[in-house]
């Protein structure tokens, strides 16, 4: 199933939020409305801003603030895609090339910087310190998050929990953060949150895993990324840290050295090591999990097209190809 098929009940919606977006996106800076625009408009999922109105409604809101609480989240998350852009040096995302690429890494960072800043001040304008106590947490998370992954790289010693609290601040922090303000449009109080907030975090956390087993198993064409760059900055992901634990030792060697000195000489290697030890099943197992937490956590919300919307989300999380 595709994303458009999956936001079929909110499609409406999401016009709305990308009505929103071009409005934000304003800025009297050309280059600021250059990058920016590049960057949003360069064929992402929606997927954050989605989970906000899909859990808004099935926490039975009414109202419109949740399309601006959408367009926030893709603020925040496309200025992230910015900055990492150019930590990890990637010239390629979605296919096209990416921003720090087309208009140099100055430019990258500075209109991320702005995108934050706009994001904070559309919070202001929802007039919930409730809203804007969970978005500021989960912005300071991420860059955690961001740091962490800058520490793990080359670093072969990695255990299983370290990477998961890593893609936990890194990603899945920002899909709770959506399910969280659909709660609280819904008029949840802080406990009553929870459930969707769960959700949203184990969600994310099936999502990144399932991101970092696709660049050991995808087409290059289908992941819109060069294959390989994981490896290539060093990053041991699950696949690689099981590819460790279940080969013998001169396959966790070989492996330990990829992460260790980086690039893409390896990477044939390392691909058939990952193949000979199941490591990307054993990956794909573990966001099977976190996906069956996440279908766990909202089983008392009240079914509606909402709520359907979000059990599919699951599913195309794990089962997706790009």
């Amino acid at each position: 199933m595709s994303t458009q098929q999956l936001f079929g009940p909110i499609a409406a919606d999401m016009q709305a939020v990308d009505a929103v977006i071009r409005h934000r996106l304003h800025s009297d800076v050309v280059l600021i409305r250059q990058v920016a625009e590049y960057i949003i408009n360069s064929g992402g999922k929606r997927l954050r801003p989605a989970l906000v109105l899909f859990s808004a409604g099935a926490m039975g809101y009414q109202g419109t603030r949740h399309h601006e609480l959408a367009a926030v989240i893709e603020f925040i998350h496309t200025a992230t895609l910015l900055h990492d852009d150019v930590v990890d040096e990637s010239d390629l995302r979605r296919g096209n090339k990416t921003a720090n690429a087309l208009f140099g890494n100055a430019a990258s960072v500075l209109v991320g910087d702005f995108l934050y800043s706009r994001a904070f001040q559309m919070m202001v304008g929802v007039d919930s310190m409730r809203v804007m106590q969970v978005l500021a947490d989960a912005t300071n998370v991420i860059a955690e998050g961001e740091v962490l992954q800058l520490l793990n790289c080359h670093n072969a010693d990695i255990e299983i929990d370290d990477y998961l609290r890593v893609i936990r601040y890194k990603t899945a922090k920002l899909f709770e953060a959506a399910t969280r303000l659909g709660a609280i449009l819904g008029g949840q109080d802080e406990a009553g949150e929870e459930p969707m907030a769960r959700f949203g975090m184990h969600l994310g956390t099936a999502f990144q895993i399932i991101d970092d087993v696709l660049d050991y198993s995808s087409e290059e064409a289908a992941t819109g990324k060069h294959l390989g760059d994981d490896l290539a900055e060093g990053k041991p992901t699950l696949p690689l840290i099981f590819a460790m634990q279940r080969g013998t030792p001169g396959q966790a060697r070989r492996v330990r050295d990829a992460i260790e000195n980086g690039g893409r000489d390896d990477f044939a290697a390392i691909l058939e090591i990952i193949g000979q030890t199941g490591a990307l099943a054993l990956a794909r197992e573990r966001a099977d999990e976190e996906v069956k937490l996440a279908i766990e956590a909202i089983e008392q919300i009240p079914s509606s097209i909402f709520k359907e919307a979000l059990l599919k989300l699951c599913l195309f999380a794990v089962e997706r190809k790009y």
